[in-house]
């Protein structure tokens, strides 16, 4: 069987580049609300057409939504997506594109610890829509071309429901302490 690559674009990619840079002028609360419904709309659907019956990556998004909105504390809607996103994604490791989708909807729900898991949302959210789409026997350039219009759609997104001129942007450090490692 052909390994498939969780990630499609890179770091170096024009549109993650512009995606980054725009995340950094803008707040931890903007980038949580933007990833929750992002992953909401456009990424939950995938896993849930594989495991309608699993509500555990929704329950996980509306955790991080509840901390946003003040009704939960930090440390409960972390343990609530780290718990139920690992466990999806472990689970359905036999559907390639359920499980970029649960990874992507963890990394989403996970901006309540940092911020810095929005690009990994990003990353995992092209894989599944892209696996799901194509299915996974599609060439490289196939899924390098819909990744790129996907990262297109997340920028389009963002842009949706950015704060212009935010007073308060989140302190993001893309190479150090990354959830990815060090910048080659």
């Amino acid at each position: 069987m052909t390994k498939h690559k969780k990630f499609l674009l890179g770091w170096s990619d024009p549109c993650i580049q512009s995606l980054m840079r725009t995340l950094e002028t803008q707040s931890k609360d903007i980038i949580i609300t933007w990833c929750t419904r992002y992953a909401g709309e456009f990424v939950l659907p995938i896993y849930e057409a594989a495991y309608p019956l699993d509500g555990r990556i929704r329950a996980a998004l509306d955790a991080a939504r509840k901390y946003s909105a003040g009704n939960i504390k930090q440390s409960a809607a972390k343990k609530i997506a780290y718990c139920n996103c690992r466990d999806a994604a472990r689970e359905s490791e036999n559907h390639l594109a359920a499980q970029a989708a649960a990874r992507a909807c963890g990394q989403a729900a996970l901006t309540v610890h940092t911020p810095l898991h929005s690009i990994g949302m990003v990353f995992y959210a092209m894989a599944a829509i892209a696996y799901s789409r194509a299915g996974i026997a599609e060439s490289k350039e196939v899924y390098d071309r819909i990744a790129e219009e996907e990262c297109a759609k997340a920028e389009a997104s963002l842009y949706a429901v950015l704060v212009q001129n935010e007073p308060n942007p989140a302190k993001l450090n893309w190479w150090k302490n990354s959830i990815f490692g060090q910048r080659k």
